[in-house]
């Protein structure tokens, strides 16, 4: 039996723009449901501030689901930064960003059975999203948890360049990697996408967003190329 599932949206995007994922998972036998996040839930996080709104409802999702369906684990989607903030979410170590008193701890590991990433960066050479990002690299580098599959996608799309077309994705991948002229899905680089340890993989045609226009991640197609890897 398929376990449970839950996406985590990308940056300042709401779960909205993740229903047709949700959807197919579900009428695949997966039965997701997306964190409940609004544009303005993010806005507390702006600045590199402490993502700790974003856990939490995060958390309850997944004790929520857990209940729903008398499981012990889920598989776990993260687009974009909802990959990283995944990571953190899995972790045993003190969460204490910018501008918090309380650290938290939520330690969710040993209920994640799958951990995939969607064209999440990360790495970034990003003033505002260093110290979250340094945060899981210095504690949980690499596919950390022995006991979770980690998953990681990128896309080969887009090449940056210094030219009308490609002018936006070489910001972005320089942004990001510290590189602009190399592959990725028009946002997210395809060397920033990918963990040590993980099972990596590369899908070539998709752009990052639910929003972009063509076909993304979470599209019929490359939903297909990934689908075998959740639990």
């Amino acid at each position: 039996m398929p376990l449970p599932t839950v996406i985590v949206p990308g940056y300042l995007e709401n779960a909205i723009a993740y229903l047709p994922l949700e959807k197919s998972l579900t009428q695949l036998g997966y039965p997701t449901v997306t964190v409940p996040l609004r544009r303005r839930d993010w806005l507390p996080t702006v600045g590199g501030r402490s993502v700790t709104p974003i856990l939490r409802l995060l958390d309850n999702t997944v004790k929520n689901i857990l209940q729903e369906h008398q499981a012990n684990q889920i598989n776990l989607i993260g687009h974009s930064a909802g990959g990283w903030i995944s990571r953190i979410y899995l972790g045993e170590k003190p969460y204490t960003a910018r501008g918090e008193v309380n650290p938290s701890i939520w330690n969710a590991h040993p209920f994640v059975a799958t951990l995939t990433t969607l064209g999440t960066p990360h790495i970034s050479q990003e003033r505002w999203t260093r110290w979250n990002l340094d945060f899981v690299t210095h504690n949980y580098p690499g596919a950390f948890y022995q006991n979770v599959r980690y998953v990681c996608i990128a896309g080969k799309t887009i090449l940056g360049e210094r030219r009308l077309g490609s002018w936006f994705a070489y910001s972005s991948y320089q942004l990001t990697c510290g590189q602009g002229n190399t592959w990725g899905d028009g946002i997210t680089p395809i060397v920033a996408a990918h963990l040590a340890g993980a099972e990596n993989l590369i899908i070539e045609g998709v752009r990052h967003s639910p929003r972009s226009p063509g076909i993304w991640y979470g599209s019929p197609e490359p939903l297909n190329m990934w689908l075998k890897y959740l639990i």
